[in-house]
């Protein structure tokens, strides 16, 4: 499996010298319980891959905005750098067939699993990144994820829902919307957060997410549809 993926690497101008990282990035932690060759997983892959994707999408949106304040750059990033867009490339890339998972986890449908999806591409970024160096972690990126956001990095990023919401909900009632987790499921790789959104106390928005952030946009978007109907 992992010749197959040196040759999707191979297609970005890419070879890799050492397997066992790659190896390493394809190790979904819940495999570890069922190896006794595995020795590792790819969570420590997977954060230095995080930090590596933050510096070379703020380095391509410095050079490319030069207008934007930070608080727009820092935004335009966390648009483009989020949960559903790394998974969305993973399974272009069909990153999924090459994990390994436990029994459970693998019926449990995780090679479809958008959170683990969008840790493994930051895993394969990190394994890149220690096994070619910086510019060819960069190719892959501009390669990868950057093409999908070309129209967003050349006129920013669309409004959020929680931004339009604050505006409107400041403007109306003179206070802010106040974010509350109503409930939390699933195993801890793969949680769904339940957040509600609240104006003056009362519950006025409800949305479910893969992390905190995507539920707050989810029940933002409930609270706009009802107060501009």
């Amino acid at each position: 499996m992992i010749d197959d993926f040196s040759e999707i690497l191979d297609g970005f101008g890419l070879k890799p010298e050492d397997p066992q990282l790659y190896k390493t990035a394809f190790t979904h932690r819940s495999y570890l319980n069922e190896s006794k060759e595995a020795k590792e997983s790819n969570e420590r892959l997977e954060f230095l891959g995080d930090s590596v994707l933050s510096f070379i999408v703020s380095t391509r949106l410095f050079k490319a905005r030069s207008k934007d304040a930070e608080g727009d750059l820092t935004n335009l990033r966390a648009y483009i750098v989020k949960t559903d867009s790394l998974a969305k490339i993973a399974k272009k890339l069909d990153l999924g067939r090459f994990l390994k998972l436990s029994k459970g986890e693998e019926a449990s449908g995780g090679r479809e699993n958008t959170q683990i999806l969008a840790n493994t591409y930051e895993a394969v970024l990190g394994a890149v990144f220690l096994d070619q160096g910086t510019l060819a972690a960069t190719k892959f990126v501009e390669e990868t994820l950057l093409p999908l956001f070309a129209m967003e990095i050349e006129k920013g990023a669309p409004r959020d829902p929680k931004s339009t919401l604050q505006e409107i909900v400041q403007s109306r009632f003179q206070t802010s919307p106040k974010y509350k987790i109503l409930e939390t499921t699933g195993p801890d790789h793969a949680k769904k957060f339940t957040v509600g959104v609240f104006i003056k106390g009362e519950q006025t928005g409800r949305g479910t997410g893969l992390n905190k952030q995507q539920a707050e946009e989810e029940s933002a978007k409930v609270a706009l549809l009802r107060l501009t109907k």
